[in-house]
């Protein structure tokens, strides 16, 4: 099979996980993903003699990077704007949320939101992407080992963000941590 082939059919079989992982980190930004998996594909193609025979998770690191090359611009563009004074609450188009506004599992976001970046990468690897730790070295670009760690300790900060915000009482559940029994 043809270099050509080889890319063809990456494209062919990877494309909508390619979308779907870029759709997922540019949170509401939905123009600009059609623009991200093009230069994925791009990069691709200029690099097809190096498509690994499992490309997906290569496609993820090339899209990582293709990500954070739009956060950049995306960021130079908004201190332009602001720098211009042409924000959306200078022009009286700010909407306020409603009080109904809170999607159901929202404090789970709110509190994966809270991690360092790397933290939310490797743990969306792991639960969105549904990859092995194997295919999360790939991507992170990192050894088996080094991936794992990542994945151990975003888990337990995690855990321990959601342990400070749970939406629920305690008390009222029932439930208990065990933490007031040990006096």
């Amino acid at each position: 099979m043809s270099n050509d082939e080889i890319f063809a059919a990456a494209y062919r079989e990877h494309y909508w996980a390619v979308s779907r992982y870029v759709a997922r980190r540019l949170d509401g930004r939905a123009g600009e993903v059609e623009e991200v998996v093009a230069e994925v594909f791009t990069v691709a193609w200029r690099r097809r003699a190096d498509l690994p025979s499992s490309p997906l998770p290569w496609l993820y690191g090339v899209a990582r990077n293709c990500l954070a090359n739009a956060v950049r611009g995306h960021g130079r563009r908004r201190r332009l704007v602001d720098r211009l004074g042409n924000d959306h609450t200078a022009h009286g188009r700010h909407i306020a949320a409603g009080p109904d506004a809170d999607t159901p599992g929202a404090w789970v976001h709110e509190a994966l939101a809270r991690l360092s970046a790397a933290d939310q990468e490797v743990l969306r690897l792991t639960a969105w992407e549904e990859l092995g730790i194997d295919e999360v070295a790939i991507v992170l670009g990192c050894g088996r080992r080094a991936a794992a760690m990542r994945l151990h300790r975003a888990r337990r900060r995690l855990r321990a963000e959601i342990d400070g915000t749970r939406p629920w009482d305690m008390a009222d559940t029932g439930h208990s941590s065990g933490e007031g029994n040990r006096r």
